[in-house]
């Protein structure tokens, strides 16, 4: 089911400023059984990102109705899709004084993934196209995602189901859907995304996982050869969870204690949380 203001529908209008301009921002949810994971923490991102773009979100609870709407019939695991645009404009990039935001809520399956990319890992295409710099949109689920279009366009190999996307001086950043984690000597590092990068749900989950497990974790720019010394590597989102990395160019990696470490943790908080 698709809501779009809260009525079935799978349209919008030609002079929306996200269909114009990437004017906007979304979440995707994992469900389960129609309940939504995360949910306080992919609401709260959401609001502080239409707050960064300028403009007000929509009620929390009525994005929670809504979504009990969408996920109404859903049985087993499912993805709810959150899009919010400014709204309808007139032409041009002036956003209008009074905008009124659009919500699109809708319900799809789970995508089809393999037991075996959580369990023996995969491996990443190493992408050609940059990362986008932008420090006022860096962290921000926002609409325009052309540079991850444009990489995942570079290759079809189910094999590699994910790729590796570094910012223009060459650092590793992030995955096209994904954050990026790697383990050197037992600290876990993930790279600093104040200037390039999307702030992902369960990137947050599993610093505070690690943290809580004592493992040492640190939040910073990577050198451009961090892969070269990384023991382990792994990426996660909140649809895949944590899959290990095991293989990048002539790169290769085990699949290492701490990654075995926070997948387990994660998968337990999140069955506590949806239970």
């Amino acid at each position: 089911m698709i809501l779009v203001d809260g009525v079935v529908s799978d349209e919008v209008a030609a002079l929306d400023r996200g269909l114009q301009y990437g004017d906007g921002v979304f979440e995707t949810v994992a469900t389960r059984d129609g309940r939504c994971e995360y949910w306080p923490e992919h609401i709260a991102r959401l609001q502080a990102g239409c707050a960064r773009l300028g403009f007000l979100a929509p009620d929390g609870g009525l994005l929670r109705a809504e979504a009990e709407r969408a996920l109404a019939d859903s049985h087993g695991a499912g993805v709810l899709k959150i899009i919010v645009t400014r709204g309808v404009g007139g032409r041009g990039y002036r956003p209008p004084s009074r905008p009124e935001p659009v919500r699109i809520v809708a319900a799809f399956p789970f995508p089809d993934h393999p037991p075996s990319y959580a369990e023996q890992g995969i491996r990443l295409h190493a992408c050609r196209t940059p990362a986008a710099d932008h420090p006022a949109l860096a962290g921000l689920k926002h609409l325009n995602r052309l540079p991850q279009v444009l990489a995942r366009a570079e290759w079809d190999d189910p094999a590699a189901p994910e790729g590796l996307m570094r910012d223009l001086a060459g650092h590793p950043v992030e995955g096209t859907q994904s954050n990026l984690f790697l383990v050197r000597d037992g600290v876990l590092l993930t790279p600093d995304l104040s200037t390039v990068g999307v702030a992902g749900i369960i990137r947050a989950r599993v610093l505070a996982l690690a943290t809580a497990g004592g493992i040492e974790a640190r939040v910073e720019s990577l050198p451009v050869d961090a892969l070269d010394h990384a023991d382990e590597v792994f990426v996660c989102n909140s649809l895949i969870g944590i899959w290990p990395v095991n293989a990048l160019e002539h790169r290769a990696w085990p699949v290492g204690p701490v990654t075995r470490t926070l997948q387990t943790a994660l998968d337990d908080e999140r069955r506590c949380r949806s239970g």
